[in-house]
């Protein structure tokens, strides 16, 4: 994919954005798992200028992260802060696949 200013690689970027801020949130406890993967699962024009892969790997770490909100750390075999580095690094790969 080149990087232009057709208006979907925009809103794939626009998308990208919101889902970084929401990983911040999360990560402060201003918004729940539950609703970042809300956010994620719509953001259609992202999924569709990444390879398909990338939304695999997304919502495998978003499934992770609502389940390890039922459980605390200790009973939990993953931690929370574990997948939001993980959310983090997603975020930078894609960012990279978007402007290459």
């Amino acid at each position: 994919m080149t990087a232009s200013n057709s208006p979907a690689l925009e809103e794939a970027a626009q998308q990208l954005k919101q889902l970084r801020s929401g990983f911040e949130l999360l990560a402060q406890t201003q918004i729940t798992a539950a609703a970042l993967g809300q956010q994620a699962r719509a953001a259609t024009a992202l999924f569709q200028s990444l390879p398909p892969r990338y939304e695999e790997v997304l919502l495998n770490l978003l499934d992770r992260l609502e389940s390890s909100a039922l459980f605390t750390e200790e009973s939990c075999s993953f931690s929370q802060k574990g997948l939001l580095d993980n959310l983090q690094l997603w975020a930078d790969k894609a960012q990279r696949q978007l402007v290459s």
